[in-house]
């Protein structure tokens, strides 16, 4: 079949690889029909991490059911199937208390498992034509026959449950007002779906324009970090008051006002400035040992400094950590469904399998507006 494979730094190309096969008897293989470019996979594709060339790419993958393990219950051929990217047995200690995302049994040594990213276990990607699917019965979606709302389901596979992810960690209730850090697909997601949750205000702080027209467009107050200190822009807003929950939809990737270089505390120390008293902070943005060039030489370890003495001042919570799709997908999906949201908006370019090593190059650069793109094998 065909593969979206990692070659080295900035380098990825379609190649025939082996196709998928049942390995346990709980496994399905699905036909894709959708699969997405993720921000994680940038990190990869930028060298960024100790991924080795020859891993196949893809962790947002949806599609028909083509082949089916013997113990397999619940899916049948012909299926219609999004697969969350965590990959989790159902069963463990975590998977039973919903923290399907730290799952001990997928992935040993290492808390949580994902389709074609380094570290998270031995699950090829899906940027591909066929993809399996372990612990099927668990991992695996069903979605309403056909091809309707295909490009909202793919967005199930993360994005959308992520974002989601990051305004429950947050804990948006109805009426507050939020401030997002990040107009990525994950950021705008979580401003949507603070909204969905009832906020009345959302904030989302960004440098690049067609990012902050998405937000417009949805009813979010977009605020250019470029033109001028993010938090001074939204207390003058707020007539000088700051917001009550703040969401990290960054991470180490964060950059400082008015400059190029990369400095990881940048949006944490934000939002311990704007965040009133008693908020509460949801930091779904990823935070990994990195090495941004020296502007912060404990990043390397994973090490940030924050003004943590602020924090604790202000009486501010927070939660973090990768989200665990299978709590949230289902009722994701029948918002889709019953016409309550609309996720595919995010969505700028779909295009065929065989174009992703330019996708790749152009979503990396946020070249002509690429803010989201699915691939179509």
């Amino acid at each position: 079949m065909r593969a979206v494979v990692y070659k080295g730094p900035f380098n990825v190309e379609v190649e025939q690889v082996p196709d998928p096969k049942i390995q346990h008897p709980n496994d399905v293989i699905i036909r894709i029909t959708s699969t997405c470019i993720c921000g994680s996979d940038l990190h990869m594709y930028e060298g960024r991490t100790a991924a080795k060339p020859g891993i196949v790419f893809g962790h947002e993958n949806m599609g028909i059911v083509e082949e089916i393990g013997s113990a397999v219950v619940t899916l049948k051929k012909g299926d219609r199937v999004v697969a969350p990217f965590n990959v989790a047995c159902g069963f463990c200690k975590n998977c039973e208390r919903g923290y399907t995302g730290y799952c001990l049994t997928v992935n040993p040594g290492f808390a949580g498992g994902a389709y074609g990213y380094v570290a998270m276990g031995p699950y090829t990607g899906g940027q591909a034509e066929y993809l399996r699917i372990p612990f099927a019965d668990f991992n695996a979606l069903k979605l309403p026959g056909g091809n309707e709302f295909e490009d909202d389901f793919a967005l199930l596979a993360d994005i959308f449950p992520t974002g989601y992810h990051g305004a429950e960690l947050a804990h948006v209730a109805p009426g507050e007002s939020v401030v997002v850090f990040g107009a990525g697909p994950v950021g705008v997601m979580a401003a949507y779906s603070a909204l969905i949750r009832g906020a009345a205000e959302v904030y989302v702080v960004d440098r690049v324009k067609e990012r902050l027209d998405k937000v417009k467009e949805i009813g979010g107050i977009p605020i250019d970090f470029s033109q001028d200190d993010p938090v001074e822009q939204i207390k003058a807003h707020r007539h000088g008051d700051g917001v009550d929950k703040g969401i990290d939809a960054v991470g180490y990737q964060a950059i400082q006002p008015g400059k190029e270089t990369e400095a990881p505390s940048t949006v944490l120390d934000a939002l311990i400035q704007v965040v009133n008293p008693t908020g509460i902070l949801g930091i779904p943005g990823l935070y990994v040992p990195s090495d941004p060039g020296g502007v912060d030489p404990h990043a390397s370890q994973g090490r940030l400094l924050i003004p943590f003495g602020k924090l604790f001042e202000k009486g501010l919570s927070l939660g973090t950590g990768q989200c665990n799709v299978k709590r949230y997908n289902r009722y994701l999906r029948d918002l889709i469904i019953a016409g309550r949201a609309k996720p595919s908006f995010v969505v700028s370019h779909c295009v065929p399998l065989d174009d992703a090593p330019d996708a790749y190059t152009k979503f990396d650069k946020r070249i002509n507006g690429y803010t989201k793109v699915i691939l179509k094998p």
